[in-house]
């Protein structure tokens, strides 16, 4: 055994409540073992690390056990002999033979967020990551932090390249880590400083609005006179077609000119795009989010310019939008959804978490009076309360959509008054379990390994089917995340991530490249290959039938929901069809068809210009070559490389009177 030197103990916090607990025992100098454990929203990582460092607090070797977030096996290893590091997981098998770098593990806890900062601090700021990349460091300021023994001076760093998004890192004067603050959501903090967690989250609001802010300033362009999009096809979303080329204007904000290109005139001052024959559609839709603050950069670099956010911290969500709005920030168009979930030790730490039916309806009057489109149900909520808050809702003008809450049904929850399903899965396992299955808990993705023997003429899919038709239900498909849990393998890269993937940083290319879903044998992960052509096959079927789809992505890449539009062409739709949903359908639906949704006069400046025909071809959505919201034109290429993501295609030539070309 390994004598103790010292113990470290840090509090895990998601919106506000802890859900984990992370403990960090020094052994020697150089060698340490964190144990951490989360829970939230049913599921949660426990991993076990040990650690030993060089001089340079390098790695020499690092383990990883344990479970990830939804119950897979972790085995992980990092090892140093001489010049030359081996390292092993599900994500790959790797040797370097050189200059020693800074492995950032498949799996790990918030700890290894320290474990990078405080090698790029010894390296003076940045250190290079295996096998490519590079983590920096930069200290922002010093500020005082009150805690247990008094107010402590603490050092403020920003960490970049470790993930996809940037972190904070605080430290004390002996380079003790005080706390690790996650863009938007997740706080680690140190024991004697737990109860300060709301004065931490927030510094890493205040941190990350001056960091997007100046972002902003040079990425984002305003052009004070009229700009015209020369030599682009438009697409039609009432024709199902491309147009002619053609010549399309903007001017404070708003589209002011569609006309054939041929029969153009220019006017004094005008700013001129040269699209070079690309295409030109209205924004795209996510109708699944849950959006952070660094969201936005990544939805507009995807030409994604309105979300529906389906739950988020109340208290965040308004003041982020008003940021996007304005453009202080970039972002896209947010149509709220108010979240309410049900009291249990599953509960998913958003939203309004009611502990009777009155405080469930007095949530639905409080969304209401803030201008919330619906409300969203969750997993843990009294399935017995959903007729009484659908007619609350429904008497002040909201929809009611949501998951269907364990020990429930599809059908029950139609017959009580929703409007919309969240998620195909949670359509689905209303056909795939047994009474008293608990799907608070990963079972509402594992049991999808039953879809495989699921026949859709069955009374029970009929039933459904006939219940959604008759009542106009629709169904929000998540069908790209539901791909990723249910497919992603060990070693492989996902056909849904094969596009973009290799432009990532390193570390979120190693954690894409991993089994998420917990399995026994290769029959388990078989079933779950065979299950996932049944949730296309659903997708198809409920279309067929005149049931609107809306895509959506339970994530925050912008990749995703290119792939959720891939999806539905793999169902069975025409890439017209789904362009159509993405664009005009999704802006009616959230009734804003007014004044989005379309390349039509008067109508909001928000669109895409993509090389190639994506009806020709849906992959060529992601050929996005400049995206405009709300009359303020993006960029891809300068998002891409201010997030450290390599770019994908050039902007068009620009030529101002300003910059003339």
């Amino acid at each position: 055994m390994h004598a103790t030197l010292s113990t470290e103990r840090f509090f895990y916090f998601v919106g506000g409540e802890q859900c984990g607990d992370l403990t960090v025992t020094h052994h020697d100098e150089r060698g340490l073992e964190v144990d951490f454990a989360v829970s939230n929203n049913g599921r949660g990582a426990k991993l076990r690390e040990t650690l030993h460092f060089d001089e340079k607090a390098l790695p020499v070797e690092w383990t990883v056990e344990g479970t990830s977030l939804m119950g897979g096996a972790v085995h992980e290893r990092l090892t140093r002999d001489g010049d030359t590091q081996t390292w092993a997981s599900q994500a790959e098998d790797g040797t370097h033979t050189g200059e020693h770098k800074l492995y950032l593990p498949a799996d790990s806890s918030p700890y290894a967020t320290w474990v990078a900062a405080r090698a790029a601090l010894t390296a003076g700021g940045t250190v290079a990551t295996l096998p490519s990349g590079q983590v920096r460091v930069q200290r922002l300021r010093r500020t005082e932090l009150d805690g247990a023994e008094g107010s402590t001076p603490v050092d403020v760093y920003i960490v970049q390249g470790a993930r996809l998004i940037p972190d904070y890192v605080l430290a004390d004067a002996q380079q003790r880590l005080i706390a690790c603050l996650s863009i938007g959501r997740d706080l680690l903090v140190r024991a004697g400083f737990q109860d300060r967690h709301r004065a931490l989250a927030a510094i890493e609001a205040e941190l990350t609005r001056t960091h997007l802010e100046q972002v902003q300033t040079r990425i984002r362009h305003r052009f004070d006179s009229p700009v015209r999009i020369r030599d682009v096809r438009v697409f039609d979303p009432e024709r199902l077609t491309l147009t002619e080329p053609m010549s399309v204007t903007v001017f404070r904000g708003r589209i002011t000119t569609v006309e054939p290109d041929a029969q153009a005139t220019s006017v004094p001052d005008e700013t001129l795009i040269d699209a070079a024959g690309g295409t030109l559609l209205a924004g795209l839709h996510d109708m699944h989010a849950h959006v952070r603050p660094i969201d936005g950069l990544f939805y507009l670099a995807a030409g994604v310019t309105t979300v529906r956010d389906m739950g988020n911290m109340n208290d965040a969500l308004v003041p982020l939008t008003d940021r996007w709005d304005a453009g202080i920030t970039a972002g896209p168009t947010v149509v709220p959804s108010g979240f309410i979930e049900g009291r249990s030790e599953h509960s998913a730490l958003l939203g309004i978490i009611p502990d009777t039916l009155d405080e469930a309806l007095e949530a639905v009057r409080q969304y209401a009076a803030r201008g919330y489109h619906q409300i969203k149900i969750y997993n843990s909520m009294n399935p017995d309360w959903v007729p009484d808050l659908a007619v609350e809702a429904h008497r002040l003008g909201l929809r009611v959509v949501g998951h269907i809450p364990a020990f429930t049904t599809p059908n029950r929850m139609i017959e009580a008054g929703y409007d919309e399903i969240t998620h195909v899965n949670q359509l689905m396992l209303g056909w795939l379990l047994e009474d008293g299955e608990d799907t608070r808990t990963p079972l509402r993705l594992t049991a999808m390994a039953r879809a495989k023997d699921l026949e859709l003429e069955s009374e029970a899919v009929q039933r459904t089917l006939t219940q959604m038709k008759e009542r106009n239900i629709g169904l929000d498909t998540t069908a790209v995340i539901v791909e990723r849990l249910m497919l992603s393998r060990a070693r492989t890269v996902l056909p849904a991530d094969e596009p973009f993937l290799s432009h990532m940083p390193p570390g979120y290319q190693r954690q894409r490249r991993r089994t998420f879903v917990p399995f026994k044998s290769q029959d388990d992960l078989r079933a779950y290959d065979e299950s996932f052509p049944k949730v296309l096959q659903v997708m198809k079927l409920l279309h067929d039938h005149g049931i609107a789809l809306w895509p959506g992505t339970d994530d925050s890449t912008g990749f995703s929901v290119h792939r959720e539009l891939e999806l539905y062409v793999q169902a069975g739709l025409t890439p017209a069809e789904v362009l159509r949903i993405a664009t005009r359908d999704c802006a009616a639906h959230l009734g804003l068809g007014h004044s989005h949704g379309s390349i039509e006069r008067g109508k909001q400046a928000s669109f895409l210009l993509v090389d190639g025909d994506p009806l020709a071809d849906i992959r060529a959505i992601r050929n996005i070559r400049m995206v405009a919201k709300g009359g303020d034109f993006y960029y891809p290429q300068e998002i891409y490389t201010e997030l450290g993501i390599e770019p994908f295609s050039p902007p068009p030539a620009v030529m101002s009177p300003e910059h003339p070309v």
